[in-house]
């Protein structure tokens, strides 16, 4: 992971400090904060109840995992202050970095789909709903998730049971049992958990976790293996930062590797 770890990474313009991505103070775009206002004020308990009702029983559409990538050509993460790439080149660039550093294959193969679940977007879904920085619903929400202040207008605020630390759970529960933020994250695991390691579902279902995987907050819902695992999404979560480029990847040069690495994996089509 050296060329990651360094502290800086490749661009047509240079170089970037690690420090300067997230900087959500910068506000690189006005989009930013309006999508996490958004996001604070309409992500509820029962708003998530409703999607995971709607869209967990993956009813929607069958389709091959490359052809989803592709549809994404067409997005641009709103909630991003690094990007302005479309997603399919954020994945490429995710890939590639980790294939570079001789990450095992379903460890590339997860930097490559990690965003498919955008797809939601595209399905009519508005942003502030299917990207940004995921937290737990049903407890208390933590000043360590971006933009806290942004919580004050959310309706959950006025049901004393959801606002302790473990709210409608037990400590200790596990992550599984914890109804997150709807968002890209959750849904793609449902898509794509029966087809690939433990260590590569938590990464998926949780790289945009950071209020506990790089803030170490909600620290006592989780369970033995979900620390375990969380070492991993935190392996995981330079190639998703630290790999945006300006200078878009070769999609044509690299897709029949990557058609062949999905091949490894996934069915020709799945339910989504």
């Amino acid at each position: 992971m050296q060329a990651i770890e360094d502290g800086k990474r490749a661009s047509a313009a240079g170089t970037k400090e690690t420090s300067e991505f997230r900087d959500y103070r910068a506000e690189a775009r006005p989009s930013v904060k309006e999508l996490y206002r958004l996001n604070h004020e309409n992500q509820t308990l029962s708003f998530v109840l409703e999607k995971e009702r709607r869209y967990l029983s993956l009813h929607r559409q069958r389709a091959g995992m490359w052809e989803v990538l592709e549809r994404l050509d067409r997005l641009v993460d709103d909630s991003d202050p690094d990007t302005e790439q479309s997603q399919i080149a954020h994945a490429l660039q995710s890939a590639e970095a980790a294939r570079r550093d001789g990450q095992p294959p379903w460890f590339v193969l997860t930097a490559l789909i990690h965003d498919a679940g955008k797809v939601l977007c595209l399905w009519g879904e508005p942003q502030w709903a299917v990207v940004g920085d995921t937290f737990p619903l049903g407890c208390a929400f933590s000043d360590r998730i971006v933009f806290p202040e942004l919580f004050a207008n959310n309706p959950d605020l006025q049901n004393p049971r959801s606002q302790t630390p473990c709210g409608m759970y037990e400590e200790g529960c596990g992550l599984a049992e914890v109804h997150m933020s709807w968002g890209h994250d959750e849904y793609l695991y449902h898509v794509v958990k029966d087809y690939l390691p433990m260590e590569a579902q938590y990464m998926i279902r949780y790289h945009s976790f950071y209020a506990a995987h790089r803030e170490g907050a909600y620290g006592h819902l989780m369970n033995e293996q979900d620390r375990r695992m969380m070492e991993w999404v935190r392996r995981f979560n330079p190639y998703d930062l630290y790999s945006k480029a300006d200078a878009p990847p070769d999609v044509a040069r690299l897709r029949p590797y990557y058609q062949d690495l999905l091949a490894t994996y996934f069915p020709d089509e799945l339910r989504w």
